[in-house]
C-alpha cells in the first residue's frame, strides 16, 4: 500500500517541479525550452505509469496462471 503513495507523491514532485521550472522559462522568454521541460516531465510520467501497469499485469499474470 505504502507504494502506491510513493508513486503519487513522485508523480506530484515531478509535475510541480516542471511547473515551476515552466513557468521560469517562459518569464524568461523561453518558450520553446518550457515546452520541452513540460513534455520531458509528460514523458517521465509515463514511463513510471507504463511500469506501474507492467507490474499490475506481471501480478495478475502470476495470480491467474496454474
Amino acid at each position: 500500500m505504502s507504494m502506491d503513495i510513493d508513486i503519487i507523491f513522485k508523480i506530484a514532485a515531478i509535475g510541480i517541479a516542471i511547473a515551476v521550472l515552466n513557468q521560469i522559462l517562459l518569464r524568461a522568454g523561453r518558450e520553446e525550452q518550457a515546452m520541452m521541460t513540460t513534455l520531458a516531465g509528460i514523458v517521465i510520467v509515463l514511463f513510471l505509469v507504463v511500469q506501474m501497469i507492467s507490474e499490475f499485469f506481471d501480478t495478475v499474470r502470476t495470480l491467474f496462471q496454474f
